[in-house]
């Protein structure tokens, strides 16, 4: 092999392609982005194979959950990080995206303002603030999705990572972070919306939301942009730097011993995760139609880290696993029982902690394994 293969072979970010996992779980990915298509595309709607616009919606919903996750689990599973305010990335991501969709329908909104979105025209705002400038454009837009969200990870893990803030009282910080934006964004006078967050979007990028074209444009956007983050995140993994960050969930003290500055590679991290949820918000918002405060909730948060414990920490296609199945089982729950969904909620909580502490993602492994080297029998046993 010359060295200039070799040198590409080891490349950090071409390392996921080898593997077996990540090859399964891209080919199932885009295979399933392949057969939605087709059925939605290419099947009559009249056929009962067909998938309409409503379910292919629903679909890219799942799949920027499934991102968020993945986002989780990279911190949680591989870091040790239990952070239970990813949402708040989540909704930043969002309200970034939210508000270039708004800029997006100038004068064609209830009060006919070129500029003001309708919601400050109704509080008589008489100037676009000074945050709203730049998201006309959609460059600019995109760019704090990404960049919003990781400034305020960059920020926070500094001064929490640098205090050495670990466990328990991590969590409940991160946790507090995302409450205290929830009552923030709530607020009219933060200028997003208040208790309505902001809705009624037209176009993205020139093209109309309201279409299915459109529609199943974000959903393959959705699903590639999973098929990347999720790259990203094995690359990381499988690094030194991924290397480092297991060393440090299992044993920090002794990771600072051995000369590591453990707080820079939470930091980044950290960050990394925030902007890839941020993303997920950004995603998110065009196929549901509205962002408000309520995505802030710390109970959203803490969903999340259920959908990663279901699927199985330490994983990521577990994450991806957890947030769809989840996600679709609070879809037919709320559709048929709505008051229940709550305490289904809690009892799957309870049942992952039981019967699957790996989630199904260990299950599977499992039953790998069962497969490839059955149960001793007494004989070998007692040989052994």
């Amino acid at each position: 092999m010359s060295l200039t293969t070799q040198s590409s072979a080891n490349f950090w970010l071409t390392r996921p392609f080898s593997e077996r996992s990540t090859q399964i779980f891209l080919v199932v990915l885009l295979a399933t982005l392949a057969l939605v298509t087709l059925l939605h595309v290419a099947v009559p709607a009249g056929n009962p194979l067909h998938i309409g616009a409503y379910t292919v919606n629903l679909f890219g919903k799942y799949l920027s959950y499934a991102l968020l996750a993945v986002a989780v689990d990279l911190v949680w599973g591989y870091l040790g990080i239990l952070s239970l305010g990813h949402g708040a990335f989540f909704a930043i991501g969002g309200y970034a995206m939210g508000m270039y969709l708004m800029r997006q329908i100038g004068d064609r909104g209830t009060y006919g303002d070129p500029v003001l979105p309708d919601f400050m025209v109704f509080l008589s705002w008489d100037s676009l603030p000074w945050f709203w400038h730049g998201f006309d454009m959609a460059w600019f837009a995109f760019a704090m999705v990404l960049l919003a969200p990781g400034l305020l990870a960059l920020v926070f893990g500094f001064l929490a990572f640098r205090s050495r803030v670990t466990g328990v009282y991590l969590s409940i910080i991160t946790q507090a972070l995302t409450f205290a934006l929830m009552l923030a964004f709530f607020r009219n006078e933060m200028g997003f919306g208040g208790n309505n967050g902001l809705t009624d979007f037209r176009e993205i990028l020139g093209f109309d939301l309201r279409t299915d074209a459109t529609r199943l444009g974000l959903f393959l956007a959705t699903g590639i942009a999973l098929a990347l983050g999720f790259i990203l995140c094995r690359a990381i993994v499988t690094s030194k730097l991924g290397r480092v960050s297991v060393a440090t969930r299992d044993a920090e003290a002794r990771t600072r011993f051995l000369g590591y500055r453990v707080e820079r590679f939470q930091l980044f991290v950290f960050v990394v995760s925030a902007m890839l949820a941020g993303l997920a918000g950004a995603l998110y918002v065009p196929q549901v139609g509205i962002i408000n405060p309520s995505e802030f909730s710390p109970i959203f948060s803490i969903e999340i880290v259920l959908w990663v414990a279901l699927g199985g920490r330490a994983t990521l296609y577990g994450a991806v696993i957890g947030a769809i199945l989840v996600n679709y089982a609070k879809t037919i729950f709320t559709g048929v029982m709505p008051d229940a969904w709550l305490f289904a909620l809690g009892g799957l909580f309870v049942f992952v902690t039981v019967f699957l502490p790996k989630g199904v993602a260990g299950l599977l492994e499992h039953l790998k394994r069962r497969r490839h080297d059955p149960t001793p029998t007494p004989d070998k046993e007692a040989t052994a």
